[in-house]
């Protein structure tokens, strides 16, 4: 019998320049990876690089093996399985589980878009002057007429080119002026507090850094990413194709997630450079972020965080709509994908719009942006706990995962990170009755 044709091979006899091997190597976690720093997300670095300065820059050194293994273990389901985890939690879990799982999912989406848009909008009224309320209901429209009209391959080079408005923070942090000897030790030597301030920011960070709406996406993706490339097929499959399948989503995911948290460190030095130093400890919201950088950092380094805000919410809206969509779809078995043409797929897309406009919504909606932000991430946090402890089970099972199932370092490591987001949501849970 003739053997498989590597499905992740380049499809002609010559050399392919470094730069498009790369390009063709970096989708699902570069895009994931990009979209957690969301302007909900900013908005924590930034107030904790505020509040504590540079002490506490070293839990994204914890943070990253923990959310590079989560994520490398979610992209395996799907590109192992062929399906996305709502897909999965049906055919092998319990329907009330599975129920709880996409509702939960679904409320803190729409509450972080909501957020977001009104950051987005912040944002561009900061930079532009005129109606905040015009601008955020413009991004709505927006982000979600790409999804549902934009060519899928299309579509997702557009999103990897808008990872591009992350170099905006790395920008900030060459306008001011940091202390790097300070901040070297602070990123290299954990320092704790016995505040309880200390511990709720650090509960924070690592809420905003795992977020189950990233495990949905980077899981469907892979499943998109299969039937956009002619060759490739479920792992279960052609399991011929999964060394070369695993080391590109490593590659993919390390990457992804390395650039997050590069990103997320560039903005809590930036605000622990100069806020903190000005004596400005209170930052609630990106936007706000941005404009107190402008007494104390100047104009540039106003307008390079401000922007940023934007083309990261353009980025990350998409991502939670369309993460909701795949939860939801998934789990009533609808046709699912942004790789479908609209009429074919019309709940899933429907899903994405209601999405999207609900958090509009909520934008103008007198609800306490900052309210939404912290019950967003406490949503997050709790729904993270039951999303990874199955994924675990799931990624480990080998009637389902074959003989692709995890094992070993990665194993070890991604419950290492189900016990740490589940002490995170204990503390949050605790946190609110005190």
């Amino acid at each position: 019998m003739k053997k498989a044709a590597n499905a992740n091979a380049p499809t002609s006899s010559k050399p392919v320049p470094l730069a498009a091997k790369i390009a063709r190597v970096l989708g699902p976690g570069l895009i994931t990876g990009a979209s957690d720093d969301d302007p909900s997300g900013i908005a924590t670095y930034s107030q904790a690089g505020a509040q504590f300065g540079f002490s506490i820059t070293w839990t994204l050194l914890f943070t990253y093996p923990l959310m590079a293994a989560i994520q490398e273990i979610s992209a395996r389901i799907g590109r192992v399985t062929g399906r996305g985890i709502a897909a999965n939690l049906r055919a092998h879990y319990p329907n009330w589980l599975l129920q709880i799982i996409v509702a939960l999912v679904l409320v803190a989406n729409t509450i972080n878009i909501g957020a977001d848009l009104g950051a987005m909008g912040d944002a561009l009224a900061l930079l532009m002057g005129g109606p905040k309320l015009l601008y955020i209901f413009a991004f709505a429209l927006l982000c979600a007429g790409l999804q549902v009209f934009m060519d899928y391959s299309k579509y997702v080079g557009w999103l990897k080119w808008l990872t591009l408005a992350l170099l905006a923070y790395f920008g900030t942090v060459m306008v001011v002026q940091v202390p790097w000897a300070e901040a070297a030790k602070g990123f290299f030597i954990p320092t704790f507090s016995y505040k309880w301030e200390f511990w709720t920011t650090v509960v924070a960070i690592l809420g905003t850094t795992i977020s189950p709406y990233l495990f949905f996406w980077q899981s469907s993706q892979e499943v998109e990413e299969i039937g956009a490339v002619r060759k490739r097929k479920p792992l279960l499959e052609a399991p011929e194709q999964g060394p070369d399948a695993i080391e590109r989503i490593q590659l993919d995911t390390y990457v992804g997630m390395g650039l997050s948290n590069l990103v997320s460190l560039a903005i809590m030095i930036t605000a622990a450079a100069s806020l903190n130093a000005a004596g400005v400890t209170d930052v609630q919201t990106s936007a706000q972020a941005a404009e107190a950088l402008k007494p104390v950092a100047g104009e540039l380094a106003f307008a390079i965080f401000a922007l940023g805000i934007i083309g990261t919410g353009l980025l990350a809206v998409p991502v939670l709509a369309g993460s909701a969509a795949y939860a939801l779809g998934e789990s009533r078995n609808w046709p699912v994908g942004l790789a479908r043409k609209p009429l074919k797929a019309k709940a899933f897309y429907g899903t994405i719009v209601a999405a999207t406009l609900f958090g509009l919504v909520i934008s103008f909606s007198p609800l306490d942006p900052i309210k939404a932000l912290y019950w967003s991430a406490v949503l997050n946090g709790l729904v993270a706990v039951p999303v990874m402890v199955t994924m675990m089970f799931m990624a480990s099972n080998k009637n389902i995962m074959g003989r692709f199932q995890i094992t070993g370092y990665l194993r070890y490591v991604g419950w290492a990170a189900t016990i740490v987001m589940a002490a995170a949501a204990c503390i949050m849970l605790v946190s609110g009755f005190l």
